[in-house]
């Protein structure tokens, strides 16, 4: 990849998507292992191998083929005021989310990031601007709104979707760690996988045009309805 493509971005605009991308974010991710967990009480992850293959799978066959590319239609519908298309974005990651409790964090974790941006008091954000139906939107819908509010005006929304796909190799690096359990050693050998796999998962998700998004993850969802009742977990997702 040509590194002066990569990083033709507004240097005004690193700070924000930093900030974004950064775990002291006040929306929760840490709490959630998304399915890794009882993955791990299954037996199916169980030392750096198998935690890095699993994350490294869940990132293409999850992010890349439903919110990255998502975030970036959501962006512009933010910028454009294109109502219609946020319920229907915002319904879909609703009724994608295959058990109650992946469905309670993408809403939980959405609601907080729109707390993040009001307490952030910036005069061109205001809760009152959106309609009712998107003042508590799912998290994707949100972070979108917050790169539309962050990013200057004529910054890709594309280079949103690094900050976004980092943070969450980032939170899910964490989640291996406590769980499997493994060594910060091997969260960061990880971690290095995941970034290297990151560009081909954006690139994929900016290819695809909306009515070829899906978010099928069958055993993702088997494990995730299993965490619900799992005996004894660090988790809540």
């Amino acid at each position: 990849m040509n590194l002066a493509m990569t990083m033709d971005i507004d240097s005004a605009a690193l700070l924000p998507l930093m900030w974004l991308a950064s775990p002291a974010l006040p929306v929760g991710g840490f709490s959630y292992s998304e399915g890794l967990e009882p993955a791990v009480e299954a037996g199916r992850v169980r030392d750096e191998a198998s935690a890095a293959d699993w994350l490294a799978d869940q990132l293409q066959l999850g992010p890349a083929r439903a919110e990255l590319g998502l975030i970036a239609q959501a962006v512009e519908a933010w910028r454009q005021q294109d109502w219609p298309t946020l319920l229907r974005l915002d319904q879909w990651v609703r009724s994608t989310r295959e058990t109650a409790e992946l469905r309670l964090q993408s809403e939980q974790m959405g609601r907080s990031l729109i707390e993040w941006l009001k307490s952030l008091q910036r005069p061109d954000f205001s809760l009152q601007q959106l309609p009712p139906a998107l003042q508590a939107p799912t998290y994707p819908l949100a972070y979108a709104l917050a790169l539309a509010v962050q990013l200057p005006a004529g910054q890709p929304p594309a280079h949103g979707l690094y900050a976004y796909a980092f943070g969450w190799a980032e939170n899910m690096v964490q989640a291996a760690i406590k769980s499997v359990p493994l060594g910060q050693s091997a969260g960061q050998r990880i971690l290095q996988r995941l970034c290297a796999e990151i560009p081909a998962a954006i690139s994929l998700a900016l290819r695809q045009r909306e009515d070829e998004r899906q978010a099928f993850s069958p055993m993702l969802a088997i494990l995730s309805a299993r965490h619900e009742t799992q005996y004894s977990r660090l988790f809540r997702s």
